[in-house]
């Protein structure tokens, strides 16, 4: 089997109290004079305490535009990225030149050459290495990118395989647009980078196991999460029925994964959850009838950092990792979900 071998998280070096970005965003998203009493709450409710992004502050009454946002993407996604793969190979015991495929995700800039070609010379990859950039998948993209590191490594039992995850989400408010999608996303969404290095199963250490995936995409609900983009870049879309549409599909899929392998909901140990929002992490808890305290490292992660699109569900990863230290052979559940809609489930076992 596959066996994750370490999980590195980087985040930029401003960090910011909730209440400190809610003023920006007073001042640059909603009209002079208006009554700022709706993104206050919306904010608060957000359940997050601090977060970090790429730019100072005041850096992002600048970005007038598209063009200006993705160059800065670009220059910072390079180097937040470079910091990820550095200290996930550090922490596996691996040099750069092991590396024999790179998969680079994120949703909130463009690049060609993309994020990950730009690393090969910078980290010193080798120049076979090869590489996967992927676009679109949005909050899903950790969950679904290390799925995608299992089904690479059953074929390539010798090789080592990364994901790495950049989203600077900051880079996508909209200024002048009091829209609720647009308050509540820049009420939730942090910027940060996260790294996962997989060995196949013939070099394979000890680290969690991956023993199975799933994908599944849900009947009409393409309209409920991604981007429309147009010349002021990525503009969210954020439908509030996305806890509903956990709620009716989420469980069935949990529940028929799981007891495929003979498992039931209350057997998994720990759960890996992406921190997609309050709503939706109640919606999580609510459907699969979890313990108390199932999803803490969730929450203590998106009251920490908040949500990071797809580099998120990495964090969780990482921090179940490090701090709740789970018991070999127990399950585990890494989950997300995202545009399409969408949900990916990971089983591990520790």
């Amino acid at each position: 089997m596959t066996r994750i071998v370490a999980v590195h998280g980087a985040l930029p070096p401003h960090r910011h109290t909730q209440p400190e970005i809610t003023d920006m965003v007073a001042r640059t998203c909603l009209p002079p004079g208006a009554d700022r009493r709706v993104l206050d709450r919306l904010h608060a409710n957000a359940r997050v305490r601090t977060r970090h992004t790429v730019l100072p502050l005041d850096g992002y009454r600048d970005l007038d535009g598209f063009g200006p946002a993705n160059d800065v993407f670009i220059r910072s996604a390079v180097d937040l990225g470079a910091r990820a793969v550095r200290g996930a190979l550090s922490a596996a015991g691996l040099r750069p030149t092991d590396v024999d495929l790179l998969m680079f995700t994120s949703v909130t800039g463009i690049a060609a050459p993309s994020v990950d070609a730009r690393l090969v010379g910078r980290l010193g990859l080798r120049s076979d290495v090869k590489r996967l950039p992927v676009f679109g998948l949005g909050c899903v993209a950790g969950a679904a990118g290390t799925a995608r590191l299992h089904d690479y490594l059953l074929g390539h039992p010798d090789e080592v395989a990364v994901l790495l995850s950049v989203e600077l989400c900051s880079l996508t408010f909209q200024r002048h647009d009091a829209s609720p999608a647009n308050l509540v996303a820049t009420g939730l969404f942090g910027d940060g980078a996260a790294a996962v290095v997989a060995l196949g199963a013939r070099r394979a250490v000890a680290g969690p196991e991956i023993v199975a995936t799933r994908s599944r995409m849900y009947p009409d609900t393409g309209h409920v999460m991604g981007w429309d983009v147009g010349s002021t870049g990525f503009r969210v879309v954020l439908d509030p029925a996305v806890p509903d549409v956990v709620r009716r599909y989420l469980a069935d899929d949990v529940r028929e994964f799981l007891d495929e392998h003979g498992l039931k909901p209350k057997d998994v140990a720990h759960w890996v959850c992406h921190p997609g929002g309050p709503k939706v992490l109640e919606a999580v808890t609510e459907v699969l009838d979890l313990r108390e305290g199932a999803l803490d490292v969730t929450w203590r992660s998106l009251a920490g950092i908040g949500n990071l699109s797809s580099a998120s569900v990495l964090h969780v990863l990482r921090d179940t990792v490090e701090h709740r230290r789970p018991e070999p052979g127990t399950p585990g559940l890494l989950l997300a979900m995202g545009p399409g809609f969408c949900c990916e489930l990971v089983l591990l076992r520790w």
